[in-house]
């Protein structure tokens, strides 16, 4: 908890049985995962006034997610966290397609245009627990053993009732943001339509020891007619083993389950020494048709929840507190307009609805059964996995580095990402970078402008051509590569506007 005033007294309602020490805030925060320890590190960074509820007792002591891409290590960098990750990561290059022991391709994982060309595979308890230190050096924490009962929006703020030992509190907060997973209890009180299907076979994930037969820095693949199994390298000889299973048996899989579908469907020589974690789990594919409804937003797993194939999950959640925290800022701080509240799902539905679909097209593609389907894949991938442009696509929707916001309202253009050095102490403002071609007007211009908002906007010498206004999450809201003089600044003014009340 960090920055909380009282709001009121202390007095019980006799009607209800809730205390009256209602606590103000500006984002109540519920599920301390990944998605919801990312925020409020965002929000403790921003300066705002913040609460993070969890009902459960503790962090997760298990590895779950684990798969941390280039996009969000660049998330990471600009938020200024993100070198215990690179510490704890083990770094993985390529990725291999093996079917009955026969490789179908072999793909190189180094994108080019980004400071972190790899998949950096950091266990989700790892994970939750550099975010939950890093908060602490914030001065904030975790309410454990806290849960919501009731969220209404009312005189213009969110009264939710927490509960934590049988005692009731109401708690008023500018905006909530529920990250609670599968099960959102945010998501149910919002009567969000969670619209998708769910897969018939069950989910298996192991954590296991291994031979090193299979290297460090390659993830591998494996399609096979009973069912789709993928291992990703923890270090030389652990590993994450998930596949599908067409019934579970026992409460856990088994160290005997586990080797016989490698024996199965994994490439040959590796070998499971023992079993340190192991678990059973249904997957649904499906999405919520909103994720704001007025001062209430949901991401991550309570927004959308897919396969587990391609290790999208977790990125795709604190993608969404990315895009989110630099609004909700803009909002508390009476900024921001409800064109740019808006902009949240229109911005993040069509990214989530992309990898929805990959997700489910490998799944599918992996574990087909139908013969003719499995000869396509088996004679077809060697041959286009080896083209260029095949490869790029496959490791830019992979890395998430090709992202793009082209018809959100707040953006001019395509919405690309952009990065470099002058985002990482840019505070979470908009940066209007002008570079070559840039005349001495156009820069004054540019100066006068970021003078006139010197909370929100900030100008600097860029290395791109041209001038570009950068979006507060790294994404360009306005570039023209042949400035037009102090015309092309009042444009990117304009730009810039849309995520702004008029003043």
């Amino acid at each position: 908890m960090s920055g909380i005033s009282p709001d009121r007294g202390s007095e019980t309602d006799a009607r209800t049985g809730v205390s009256g020490d209602s606590v103000a805030c500006d984002v109540l925060i519920v599920g301390a995962g990944p998605v919801g320890l990312f925020l409020a590190n965002e929000c403790a960074r921003r300066g705002l006034r913040w609460r993070l509820i969890e009902a459960r007792a503790t962090q997760s002591v298990h590895s779950k997610a684990l798969a941390i891409f280039p996009r969000t290590l660049e998330m990471f960098d600009m938020a200024g966290i993100v070198q215990p990750f690179l510490d704890a990561a083990n770094r993985v290059t390529w990725v291999a397609v093996i079917a009955r022991g026969r490789p179908l391709a072999r793909i190189r994982f180094a994108p080019d245009n980004t400071p972190y060309p790899f998949v950096a595979m950091v266990p989700q308890d790892v994970t939750e627990k550099i975010l939950a230190e890093s908060l602490a050096q914030r001065g904030g924490r975790v309410e454990y053993e806290t849960k919501l009962v009731s969220a209404v929006e009312r005189d213009g703020r969110v009264r939710a009732i927490l509960e934590r030992d049988g005692r009731a509190t109401e708690v008023a907060a500018e905006f909530l943001v529920g990250s609670d997973g599968a099960h959102s209890m945010v998501r149910h009180l919002l009567d969000l339509r969670f619209a998708g299907q769910q897969y018939h076979d069950s989910f298996l994930l192991a954590d296991i020891e291994t031979n090193d037969a299979l290297p460090a820095d390659e993830m591998q693949l494996c399609p096979s007619e009973l069912g789709p199994l993928a291992i990703f390298p923890m270090s030389a000889t652990r590993r994450r083993i998930v596949a599908t299973v067409a019934k579970a048996e026992n409460d856990s899989p088994s160290l005997e389950l586990v080797r016989e579908l490698l024996a199965q469907r994994a490439p040959k020589g590796i070998c499971a020494l023992s079993l340190k974690w192991s678990s059973y789990f249904r997957i649904h594919h499906r999405q919520v048709d909103r994720l704001r409804v007025g001062r209430m937003f949901v991401a991550g797993d309570a927004a959308h929840i897919h396969s587990p194939f391609g290790g999208q999950g977790m990125n795709t959640g604190l993608q969404d507190v990315w895009n989110l925290a630099w609004k909700i800022d803009l909002a508390a701080r009476g900024r921001a307009s409800e064109r740019l509240l808006d902009s949240y799902t229109i911005e993040r539905r069509p990214v989530i609805k992309e990898v929805i679909a990959t997700t489910d097209f490998i799944t599918r593609a992996m574990g087909t059964a139908n013969k003719p389907a499995q000869l396509m894949r088996d004679v077809v991938l060697p041959v286009v996995s080896r083209i260029g442009a095949v490869q790029r696509r496959f490791v830019g929707r992979l890395s998430e580095l090709d992202i793009r916001y082209c018809g959100s309202p707040l953006v001019e253009g395509d919405g690309q990402r952009y990065f470099d050095g002058a985002l990482r102490d840019a505070g979470g403002r908009f940066v209007l970078l002008t570079g070559a071609g840039c005349d001495p007007p156009t820069v004054e211009a540019a100066k006068r402008l970021a003078a006139s908002y010197p909370d929100i906007l900030e100008c600097r010498a860029g290395a791109s051509r041209g001038i570009v206004l950068v979006r507060p999450d790294g994404y360009v809201a306005y570039t023209e590569t042949t400035p037009r003089g102090p015309a092309s600044v009042a444009t990117a003014q304009a730009v810039l506007n849309r995520s702004l009340v008029e003043r």
